[in-house]
């Protein structure tokens, strides 16, 4: 081809995909009376969907404690939300996934994973919704105000363990069919649930399951859905098409398995926790930067097209800092929000082996271990860092001369994941937000690693997009979490236009 007219055809391309992203000669909307209905109903009917949200956060669903009476409440929550599907007339498909063997030698069995489906007209694209119905660990005695396994109403804000992570947005999916079958309206698209009750403790065999049913359960599914996130505001929704990745290392400094007299023994030797606490502190410095060499290099570099990105995002600095009790933060508005998203940050988390405890205790432990992680960003490597950190600690102890023995392991390596915001899920999720909200979303990424998102994209191969529910201070994994009656139930009327608008643009 001629370059010049090589250049014209591009210019055109990025021409049209602007005027597609305005709204100009893309399908038209959603017929208005259908939504109005739908909506309408959702309003009227929001009493008894939060209702069920109060159900389903009755039954104590965690995952992360290893223990009978869980696991049997993770079975229960697992019945409870295939019948509900089934009700809809969805197929249903509870996945046997066998045993999980825990450290100590013992074995508890898998809660079933949900593969569900609603239509299957070749003329219409296929969505796929995926959400966990676990939660973490919650107790009255930790600080919740409420009892965290019983849904609770206070000026407008539900509070219960698992009402936005992640029974609420999963419910908001299946409240949006609901809605379409009550009017006895032809869905807009065919509908995929993929339900697990195992995420809070690492998708324990989701990833062989995934890949198992690439060619079969997966086979004619266009898009995927995921909303196990929040808002950066209170009021302002958004959409998510990036997250960090991490890894996760241990340090160990030994000297040997039993601890000292510091009578008997300080001052004659080189302490374990001197030593570590030496390798922790040469990690990141009192700005946040890290300083292990090398670990920014492969990092994206910031275009101006990206900084513009920024500029848009809607903020409120002194909200997000009320919202979390920090009384200062470390940069200000843009800043913050690249350091989240774009940037890696590094942790350190905690000291095993260490005398903790409330009062006094004279002992050298002869055996530490430091704990601490890094998010990574696109284009970080997760090999590389391993081998870049290794290097620094080795390189740092050794300048100290030490007797003592130390190893670095790295124990999880989970990579970033970015998507294509031009994809048309994307698109269809802008236009159901502006229908809903009356705003444009905020385009985020979010700092925290959601491993399912780069599964879906590398095993599948399809499309990813997170599309979050829950405001900024939800509360997700701490004492009184909560979602707002507002979000839950505007979140149940974007999914409904959501299915409206990918039946527009498929």
């Amino acid at each position: 081809m001629d370059p010049k007219l090589g250049r014209m055809a591009a210019s055109l391309l990025a021409v049209l995909l602007l005027l597609l992203e305005r709204g100009m000669f893309s399908s038209p909307s959603p017929p208005p009376a259908l939504l109005e209905k739908v909506f309408q109903y959702i309003d009227l009917h929001q009493d008894e969907f939060v209702q069920t949200l109060k159900e389903w956060v009755a039954i104590e669903s965690d995952s992360v404690q290893p223990v009978p009476r869980f696991r049997q409440e993770l079975f229960r929550m697992m019945a409870v939300a295939a019948d509900t599907l089934q009700r809809l007339g969805a197929r249903v498909a509870s996945v046997d996934m066998g045993p999980q063997q825990l450290p100590d030698g013992q074995s508890l069995p898998i809660p079933p994973v949900i593969l569900a489906e609603l239509g299957s007209d070749p003329t219409k694209g296929t969505v796929c919704f995926y959400g966990h119905l676990d939660v973490q660990p919650a107790d009255r005695g930790d600080g919740w105000l409420t009892d965290p396994y019983v849904l609770t109403e206070v000026d407008g804000k539900l509070y219960g363990r698992g009402a936005t992570d992640n029974k609420g947005p999963v419910l908001a999916w299946i409240n949006a069919v609901s809605a379409f079958r009550a009017l006895e309206q032809d869905l807009p698209v065919n509908i995929k649930f993929i339900i697990e009750g195992m995420e809070e403790a690492g998708s324990v065999a989701l990833e062989e399951l995934v890949e198992k049913e690439k060619d079969r359960f997966f086979s004619g599914v266009d898009y995927i859905v995921i909303s196990d996130n929040l808002w950066i505001s209170q009021r302002k929704p958004a959409i998510t098409y990036g997250t960090r990745g991490n890894s996760y290392f241990m340090v160990e400094v030994k000297c040997r398995d039993q601890d000292f007299h510091s009578g008997t023994f300080g001052g004659i030797l080189h302490e374990p926790m001197a030593d570590l606490v030496a390798l922790l502190g040469s990690l990141v410095d009192s700005s946040g930067h890290i300083l292990v060499p090398g670990i920014y290099d492969e990092v994206v570099p910031l275009t101006e097209e990206e900084i513009n990105t920024y500029k848009a995002i809607h903020l409120d600095l002194e909200e997000y800092r009320n919202s979390s009790r920090v009384e200062k933060f470390l940069f200000d508005t843009k800043e913050i929000l690249m350091h989240l998203w774009r940037y890696p940050s590094l942790s350190i988390h905690g000291i095993e082996g260490a005398f903790d405890e409330p009062g006094t205790k004279t002992v050298i432990p002869g055996r530490v271990i430091g704990k601490f992680s890094i998010r990574l960003v696109p284009h970080m490597n997760v090999s590389a860092v391993e081998k870049q950190v290794t290097r620094h600690l080795e390189d740092v102890f050794s300048k100290r001369n030490s007797s003592n023995k130390m190893v670095v392991s790295m124990t999880l390596g989970l990579h970033p994941w970015i998507a294509n915001i031009d994809d048309t899920q994307y698109l269809a999720a802008k236009r159901a937000i502006r229908t809903v909200f009356g705003t444009e979303p905020d385009m985020i990424r979010d700092g925290s690693t959601i491993p399912i998102a780069k599964m879906f994209q590398e095993i599948v191969h399809k499309s990813v997009v997170l599309i979050p529910l829950g405001a900024v201070d939800d509360g997700e994994h701490s004492q009184n979490e909560k979602i707002n009656r507002w979000n839950y139930i505007e979140g149940t009327k974007l999914f409904a236009a959501f299915f409206l608008e990918m039946a527009q643009l498929h």
